[in-house]
């Protein structure tokens, strides 16, 4: 029996890395390149409307990295598409396979090298299992920036645009500049990756941006509230009026 064809997306700002791994690609006649992207914008509407078994993934490219193209695709419950990170740069590799890659291909790489990384996206897409959600937290620097999908829409919101976030079951309200953006990601898991010197949990439901913070008001019944330079009102806990009189001492 033949083997089943199998849809591939090549995502590389550069055209010399994607037009090897397509001659590459041309010896397996059961894979077609259903499109090729030069940036993460491209790479994340590629996916959405193509829905590709394998992805070929570049890590560092502008304005969307590999990483939050990952974060941003949806991965269906046989863990498609399988994804193969190649890239120059060997840094990525432990967030790759958190993220459940199939292979990290670092550049230059040999066909030999090349054959075996398909093969394991054949062996992953045949035992099927849907890969863990990726949320870029706890490792590494902390984010300097989050991004957030409405539909095939992406937006890129500057950590430092971010005015406060809310928790919202399993997913989390980021308000920047008037606006609401709901990502799914737990509370705790962003407030793990953002900078520390510049957000705080002042709420069990609440993260707050302290360079929005214009004051803090007491009441009768002992509770606090944040006012924002927007006028915007959040709760703040006991423990996170602590949290937040240490955070704002120490600037």
């Amino acid at each position: 029996m033949p083997a089943p064809l199998l849809g591939a997306v090549l995502v590389d700002d550069e055209a010399l890395a994607r037009s090897l791994v397509r001659q590459l690609l041309a010896a397996h006649p059961d894979i077609r390149v259903l499109a090729e992207c030069a940036n993460g914008f491209e790479a994340v509407r590629a996916v959405a409307e193509t829905k590709p078994d394998i992805l070929f993934l570049d890590v560092q490219m502008p304005q969307l990295d590999g990483l939050e193209v990952l974060e941003l695709i949806d991965r269906d419950a046989a863990g498609r598409p399988a994804v193969i990170f190649v890239t120059a740069y060997d840094q990525y590799a432990l967030k790759a396979f958190d993220a459940n890659a199939v292979d990290y291909l670092l550049k230059p790489f040999d066909r030999a090298r090349f054959d075996r990384a398909l093969e394991r996206a054949r062996t992953r897409l045949a035992a099927g299992g849907a890969p863990p959600a990726l949320t870029l937290a706890g490792r590494g620097a902390p984010l300097s920036r989050v991004v957030v999908k409405d539909g095939v829409t992406v937006t890129v919101l500057p950590v430092e645009k971010i005015d406060y976030v809310k928790a919202e079951d399993d997913y989390v309200l980021l308000s920047s500049g008037g606006r609401n953006h709901i990502k799914k990601q737990t509370l705790a898991s962003l407030e793990a990756a953002l900078p520390k010197e510049r957000f705080v949990r002042i709420h069990r439901s609440f993260l707050l941006n302290v360079d929005r913070l214009a004051r803090v008001e007491g009441s009768a019944t002992g509770a606090s509230t944040a006012v924002l330079h927007d006028e915007a009102r959040l709760p703040v806990s006991r423990a996170g009026a602590q949290r937040l009189r240490v955070l704002l001492g120490s600037r």
